[in-house]
């Protein structure tokens, strides 16, 4: 699959969650940052966006953080989301992961606003509270919001299949490099650090019997999702 249709897949993604998280009784503000942590994750699909639209905008000395960021204890995940999915079909155990917001907050913060807030990851727009992070510590979501929360994360990782996921730290640092870049555009085979791992295609959905009914909506909107022709 072409990049360029992978990214207009992502914004149609990003463009459906939009939607699902206008309805919801949201207490996220701007430059309300306690969500904004070290952990996120995302894909090489995501982290190629975010290097691009910095590249194009001239602010490429936002990439002069991570050598700093690289230093400093951050969540390294150890599965893909899709690879837990597999994990719990076939009744494994699942890696004991945990990220602590202890560790610090988002390195690319600058003034509690983000430098490509238009071209954020998922795993930054899908933290919507019911209460103002900040004051309680956490992110307050109902079970339902996570479930929504998965299904998207896992159709992100499924267009980019052939790529990696990882901290943000991790993925940016390997899209700062043109060459990287120019390789993943192009489809050329990838040879990612061994902080990076690879995605998979989805086999099985994380939904729970309780909420099949109410994520069908979102899940014929993904399946509708159609790119033109150019």
């Amino acid at each position: 699959m072409r990049t360029d249709t992978k990214l207009a897949i992502l914004d149609r993604i990003y463009a459906i969650y939009a939607d699902f998280a206008g309805k919801l009784n949201s207490a996220c503000q701007k430059y309300c940052t306690g969500c904004c942590t070290c952990n996120v994750t995302l894909t090489t699909l995501e982290g190629y966006q975010i290097a691009a639209f910095l590249d194009a905008h001239g602010q490429a000395n936002v990439f002069e953080k991570l050598q700093t960021a690289a230093q400093k204890k951050r969540f390294q995940p150890r599965a893909t989301i899709n690879g837990l999915a597999e994990l719990c079909m076939q009744g494994a155990d699942c890696p004991d992961e945990a990220g602590d917001p202890a560790w610090g907050s988002c390195p690319f913060l600058c003034d509690n606003e983000c430098p490509f807030y238009t071209v954020r990851p998922f795993g930054c727009r899908c933290m919507v509270s019911k209460h103002i992070c900040l004051e309680t510590g956490y992110a307050d979501m109902d079970p339902l919001t996570l479930t929504v929360n998965n299904i998207c994360l896992q159709y992100i990782e499924h267009i980019d299949a052939s790529g990696y996921s990882g901290n943000l730290t991790d993925v940016l640092t390997f899209m700062a490099s043109h060459k990287n870049r120019c390789d993943y555009k192009t489809n050329n085979p990838l040879t990612p650090p061994a902080d990076l791992i690879a995605n998979r295609p989805v086999k099985v959905l994380m939904i729970p019997p309780e909420h099949r009914r109410e994520v069908k909506p979102i899940l014929n909107a993904l399946n509708r999702i159609q790119v033109p022709l150019k």
